[in-house]
């Protein structure tokens, strides 16, 4: 499969791309490091984006940004961070890829254990991946010509417990190669709408 991997430098989409680069054709997008630019805040970016890379049989994202904060500090403006970036930029790698998803491919989204097991300062980050979870259910029965959604929810990885850790007091971390066996499930398996959770 010729595969477009949104993110694939971050700590989730360097793992999913060693898992799935042994057998299929990798082309990264994200703002550093990647074959080609993106920056999914911006909609005109996402459309060069698929431009540059024509056809494919699936898209994985692994990027969005969220804020982690108290609620007394989650402003409208702190806020639009995770709207513009986890929620509305996921959403419109769907929407306007559509077109360049050949027939019977899929999309896979990453959502978050914090929709499902609140934490402090995780707010905003869970009405994100909360939307998208609905969004992908919700798609999943109305996409065109055979083409299957998904999302991934992982809890906090090892690789990056040390910088994350205290924010989720109590939780177990999972591996990125437990993680990118989901990545994989959704990409070459069969089902759609589904939520993958990850969360032990």
């Amino acid at each position: 499969m010729k595969i477009l991997l949104v993110g694939a430098t971050g700590t989730i989409g360097s793992a999913v791309r060693n898992e799935l680069t042994l057998r299929h054709e990798i082309i990264t997008a994200g703002r550093n490091g990647a074959d080609i630019f993106v920056d999914i805040t911006s909609p005109e970016s996402i459309k060069n984006m698929y431009q540059t890379v024509g056809k494919v049989d699936a898209v994985i994202n692994t990027a969005g940004n969220v804020y982690f904060g108290s609620l007394s500090e989650l402003t409208l403006e702190n806020n639009e961070i995770t709207i513009q970036s986890k929620l509305k930029g996921q959403m419109n790698l769907v929407l306007l890829g559509l077109n360049h998803v050949n027939d019977k491919g899929s999309f896979t989204l990453t959502t978050g254990i914090t929709m499902d097991d609140p934490v402090v300062g995780g707010a905003s980050a869970a009405m994100a991946c909360g939307a998208i979870r609905a969004f992908v259910q919700s798609a999943a029965i109305d996409m065109p010509r055979g083409i299957r959604i998904n999302n991934i929810s992982p809890t906090v990885l090892e690789e990056a417990i040390e910088e994350y850790g205290p924010a989720f007091p109590g939780i177990v971390p999972v591996s990125g190669k437990k993680v990118a066996q989901a990545f994989r499930k959704s990409v070459e398996g069969a089902q759609t709408g589904q939520t993958y959770t990850l969360y032990c």
